[in-house]
């Protein structure tokens, strides 16, 4: 059965999530530097079969697109040309980084681990597609 994955898209960093194969549960996958996304995916969605993309929708508290959402937009654009047969869906992740902040101090890691900003990215993703799946 296919999967779903996430993104939790950065300008600098991207965090990535994926499902099992029935869809049920979320695990953080990796984060991969922005201007590495496309290629990675490439390798990804050609090693693994995925019929789904989540991509996180960056909000401010008020409900207003943040900046980032244009570049997002273009990554949409680039993406569908290249992997027209995936389905990609749209999920509010306002409060996911937050959230992920709070799972990492829930879990006992150290205030070092902590400051790992790629981790909360990929933590990020994984709340973003579970989020998707309930």
């Amino acid at each position: 059965m296919p999967k779903a994955i996430a993104l939790d898209f950065g300008i600098k960093r991207t965090g990535i999530a994926a499902s099992d194969d029935l869809k049920m549960i979320a695990s953080g996958l990796t984060t991969v530097n922005t201007i590495d996304l496309m290629t990675f995916l490439e390798k990804y969605l050609s090693d693994n079969k995925v019929d789904i993309v989540v991509i996180g929708e960056p909000k401010h508290v008020d409900g207003n697109a943040m900046s980032l959402e244009k570049n997002i937009g273009f990554f949409i654009e680039d993406f569908q040309l290249k992997f027209p047969e995936i389905s990609v869906k749209r999920i509010d992740e306002r409060f996911t980084s937050k959230m992920a902040f709070q799972t990492m101090i829930d879990s006992g890691l150290s205030k070092k681990k902590r400051k790992n900003k790629a981790l909360v990215d990929e933590i990020s993703a994984t709340i973003i597609l579970q989020n998707y799946l309930q």
